[in-house]
């Protein structure tokens, strides 16, 4: 069994119950798992690393991405858009998507991540041009390689532009073609057990783009397996006009119309909930996946966080797909959250450290993860560290749990590690050549332009 001793931490950012912060404790791992936390550890059979000038986090947890969209950012023509028509005018380049460009983007859009702390990654594909059949598959290769957590989800969209539906026809599936690789997939790869490094999300894309059939027989089939349900949802004026002119119904309460409310559901955005809709995912115990940079770039809202985390429902946090927000910096995302939103509620926004916890056990638990999210002696050993001797950090390290949301931390993490493995350290990946990575996703960039 590989062990790992760590002396002497100057802080660790335990995330727990008790919101511990830890100063000079030692951290034991064996075998990918935290087996203690104490002072004065020792182990002969441990590789002993100093950690004096290092501030330990637990891994960050993202909870909405879409990583072919790394293929398509930063592009003039769109900078203005707001979201349905921002879609329509990217659709007509994600319809040339192949198996090779979804591999590449999937890499560089983990390890950007990685970069910035995440340990755990979620992904929502939903684009499928025909003829591409094993897309989900090259993503958890993708991540195998790079040596994250992934819970890669099997979206869909089967509302096509002719039936009243935003995307273009030749980019909708059947429903028995969906539910079928759907399926599959989960068979392959969703595992349960501790430290899983792969699970399986079903994720109807949203309201509108899929028909109320693939939403219903999409929540049988993974309520079936126990598998989580994903979809966006409340993001935009627009949607929600969508939904009560096209479905009858306002977004939620379309959502319970097709049985896809509770635990096992959690939506990205969920920006437009009135006070009613927050009571209602309250007691059905629903999550969100807060993106706030997507959100401020497409013109869309400000989510109200604040009072959902007083209310208890789960949250999480996201960067949302590269096309939205332009990179995969959950870090990022963190501080922005933060401030966003001390802007909109002043006083009765939440402290800085909350966001931290949003993005560590909020995104495990709306996940359904307990063996992440934190540091604690049984739970997995991810983690990322910052060295904390240089300029960024002067002057405010007797409260390192604030500095993410507080101070930033506006650079690459000095080290990743997930399930005790170090898979980044001081600008270098373990795993994979990251220029050459980024090269092929600029070619093929190229190619959808």
């Amino acid at each position: 069994m590989k062990k790992i001793l760590l002396k002497n931490v100057k802080t660790i950012v335990t995330c727990d119950n008790e919101d511990r912060q830890l100063f000079g404790y030692d951290l034991l791992i064996e075998d990918g798992v935290i087996k203690a936390i104490e002072k004065d550890l020792q182990d002969e059979a441990a590789e002993v690393m100093d950690a004096g000038n290092l501030l330990v986090y637990p891994g960050l947890v993202n909870t909405h991405h879409h990583f072919y969209q790394v293929l398509t950012r930063n592009i003039p023509e769109i900078q203005k858009l707001e979201l349905f028509d921002w879609l329509l005018w990217l659709y007509e380049r994600w319809r040339h998507l192949t198996s090779d460009m979804v591999h590449a983007a999937s890499m560089v859009a983990m390890a950007e991540l990685v970069k910035y702390g995440a340990t755990t990654i979620f992904d929502h594909h939903y684009v499928f041009p025909q003829g591409e059949k094993d897309l989900i598959d090259r993503e958890f290769e993708a991540a195998k390689t790079l040596g994250v957590r992934l819970h890669a989800s099997r979206g869909s969209m089967s509302l096509g532009r002719s039936e009243g539906g935003l995307p273009p026809d030749d980019l909708v599936q059947s429903a028995s073609e969906i539910l079928a690789d759907s399926e599959r997939l989960i068979k392959r790869y969703h595992d349960t057990s501790h430290g899983a490094m792969t699970q399986v999300v079903l994720a109807p894309c949203s309201p509108f783009s899929v028909d109320r059939e693939i939403m219903i027989k999409s929540a049988e089939l993974a309520r079936r397996y126990g598998v989580k349900l994903h979809t966006h949802l409340a993001e935009t004026a627009d949607e929600e006009d969508f939904c009560i002119k096209t479905l009858g119904d306002r977004p939620l309460a379309y959502m319970e119309s097709v049985n896809w409310v509770g635990e096992d559901v959690f939506y990205a955005h969920g920006i437009f909930f009135n006070d009613e809709e927050l009571q209602r995912l309250r007691e059905t115990g629903t999550g969100v996946a807060h993106c706030p940079v997507s959100n401020m770039k497409l013109a869309s809202g400000v989510a109200r966080i604040s009072e959902m985390l007083p209310l208890g429902i789960p949250v999480g946090l996201a960067v949302d797909g590269s096309a939205s927000n332009d990179s995969s910096n959950l870090l990022l995302e963190i501080r922005t959250g933060y401030l966003l939103q001390r802007l909109t509620y002043k006083e009765k926004a939440p402290e800085a450290y909350e966001f931290l916890k949003i993005a560590t056990r909020g995104g495990a638990g709306i996940l359904g993860r307990k063996d992440i999210g934190s540091l604690e002696v049984g739970k997995c050993a991810d983690m990322f560290f910052v060295k904390s001797d240089g300029v960024n950090y002067a002057g405010c390290l007797e409260d390192p749990k604030a500095i993410p949301g507080v101070i930033g931390i506006n650079e690459p993490v000095h080290m990743t590690m997930v399930g005790g493995e170090i898979i980044y350290k001081e600008g270098k990946f373990s795993h994979i050549d990251e220029a050459a990575y980024a090269a092929k996703v600029n070619e093929f960039s190229k190619k959808l332009r």
